[in-house]
């Protein structure tokens, strides 16, 4: 399927990378709310995996809110205001984390770190101005 990249080298089970990539479309706006997805089937197909891998991450996925599936229409984007900016928040509070568990092997104190984030946005702010 376009856009779906799955790794068998990734040490994510692959239901979640499916999970994952679906949300980040959600999040994104490449889903618009109330949009069909692929059937499980489909989607399974497309990426030569289980029909079992795709429902464990659909199920999960309705569980959490993201998508919504009727017997025999299928599933689709949850018709949920605000869906996409609630799972940018949630991919930004995960990088968050990552940043501060890095900076803790590295030492860093949270004003260190702190220090880090104005910078690294102060330069991307300089080259979107230039």
């Amino acid at each position: 399927m376009d856009g779906f990249v799955i790794s068998q080298t990734d040490k994510r089970p692959i239901y979640l990378q499916i999970m994952e990539q679906i949300k980040r479309r959600v999040a994104v706006g490449d889903w618009a709310e109330g949009q069909s997805i692929p059937s499980i089937r489909q989607l399974a197909v497309d990426l030569s995996v289980s029909v079992i891998t795709v429902k464990r991450a659909y199920l999960e996925l309705e569980r959490e809110g993201v998508i919504v599936t009727q017997q025999g229409k299928g599933s689709r984007v949850a018709p949920n205001a605000g869906l996409g900016m609630r799972l940018q928040e949630q991919e930004l509070k995960k990088h968050l984390e990552q940043a501060i568990r890095l900076s803790a092997v590295l030492g860093l104190q949270p004003e260190e770190l702190e220090g880090r984030l104005r910078e690294a946005s102060e330069n991307i702010a300089a080259k979107e101005s230039s």
